[in-house]
């Protein structure tokens, strides 16, 4: 017996239910994120002080989650040429998104050593390959997007991995020593173990394109969390933090 997975559905074959599903994860995670630095700022551990790099990052990556949240929501209302607009702005913004993200990842490394309830190795290794694994996501999607059930998916997926800063700024995090960046990562992935269990509910299913993206982000998690402690990966860490002030703090994560 076929199921709903069994064939692609199109944008004229999208369930509205689907869609509405997508913009109300959208503008959950949206809201993690900016609560998460929000309360950064109100408590005092975070100040505009700060050099060009993070604002430009603060820029791009808020650009491009009021960008996700936009798209959904022209999904959700049926609105797809204009969805399909904006789409050509995103695959623009996605190679400056990267970019960023590796610029602010080794000035935060370089500057104060990377958030000290991480290990800088753990830090610098795994923002690099969630990065690729991001981008990756994305253009998976690009490719699906004629087959909205799958190129919904990969692009919540590749969201959910955005989050990870601001989950990591509401939880207690020097509590979680030494484990706070592998639980950083898997409460990010409740965004779409949630999907999961919707599909799950609705259809008795799971929609496939979940599995290969979140085993995807849990694949790519585990290598960097191998690459990070072989000797190449410390080498590589202690290189990128030499000569500057970020060498000064230990290498494992601490309480200052």
């Amino acid at each position: 017996m076929a199921t709903a997975f069994d064939t692609p559905q199109h944008h004229s074959q999208l369930p509205h239910r689907d869609a509405r599903m997508a913009f109300i994860m959208a503008v959950s995670m949206a809201l993690v994120i900016v609560a998460g630095f929000s309360v950064n700022l109100a408590a005092g551990r975070s100040t505009f002080a700060v050099p060009i790099a993070y604002h430009l990052h603060a820029a791009v990556f808020f650009s491009w989650t009021a960008l996700f949240v936009a798209q959904t929501r022209l999904a959700a209302t049926g609105t797809i040429a204009q969805h399909r607009r904006l789409g050509r702005i995103s695959a623009v913004l996605l190679p400056v998104l990267v970019i960023m993200g590796l610029v602010i990842m080794v000035t935060a490394l370089r500057r104060t050593g990377g958030p000290f309830f991480f290990a800088q190795n753990e830090f610098l290794w795994g923002n690099l390959l969630l990065l690729v694994c991001f981008a990756g996501l994305v253009l998976a999607a690009l490719r699906r997007r004629q087959q909205t059930d799958w190129h919904s998916r990969y692009m919540l997926t590749a969201m959910a991995i955005l989050t990870g800063p601001g989950i990591g700024r509401l939880l207690p995090m020097p509590l979680l020593i030494p484990w706070a960046w592998n639980i950083s990562i898997l409460v990010s992935l409740a965004f779409p173990v949630a999907g999961m269990i919707r599909d799950q509910r609705r259809t008795g299913r799971v929609h496939p394109a979940w599995l290969w993206a979140t085993g995807s982000v849990l694949g790519v998690h585990l290598l960097s969390q191998a690459l990070a402690y072989t000797p190449f990966g410390i080498a590589m860490t202690e290189a990128v933090v030499a000569g500057t002030a970020g060498a000064a703090r230990p290498l494992a994560a601490f309480l200052p």
